[in-house]
């Protein structure tokens, strides 16, 4: 059986995600989406949220685990007995970050690859930064994620902007 981790923040998860998880799963017997809990970055959503909300957006597919995990992502590739890490490219700059990321994650352990899938084309602009910029100023993503995920994001900046 061929387990493969799809890692991030998912700080909002969107339909670019969900795209790449998707065809990860076409790909692969299993496919673990992993949501990382203590990023570096100021995250909208706690752990707990993005968690749950990641979980309602892929519970559609079958062969799909959704976890947290902290720490390196590629030894929590190797407790779970994943034998690649799945990661989406969209543009250019994309390449750059994943190449680095990968030649490091190769340098901790030559167990563990690094797949890249490209993008769909309608989904070349989308980003979390994307969608929580445009949700912050009262935009419309509900085109970017799915209808939970637009409400979760429509409470959070109400629930920020009540706060003194």
């Amino acid at each position: 059986m061929t387990k493969v981790l799809f890692p991030g923040t998912f700080d909002p998860i969107h339909f670019g995600h969900i795209d790449i998880a998707t065809r990860a799963a076409k790909l692969f017997d299993k496919v673990v989406v992993a949501v990382y809990e203590k990023p570096m970055k100021n995250q909208l959503f706690p752990p707990e949220k993005r968690l749950e909300l990641v979980i309602e957006a892929l519970s559609h597919i079958e062969n799909v685990k959704v976890v947290s995990y902290s720490g390196l992502t590629v030894n929590f590739a190797q407790e779970i007995g994943a034998t690649a890490i799945v990661r989406g490219l969209r543009v250019f700059s994309d390449f750059e970050f994943e190449f680095r990321m990968a030649l490091a994650n190769r340098r901790l352990t030559s167990e563990i690859d690094t797949i890249a899938l490209i993008t769909s084309e309608e989904n070349t602009f989308l980003s979390s930064t994307t969608v929580r910029e445009i949700a912050s100023l009262g935009g419309d993503v509900s085109s970017m994620v799915p209808e939970h995920v637009n409400h979760a994001l429509i409470a959070r900046y109400k629930e920020l902007s009540k706060v003194p």
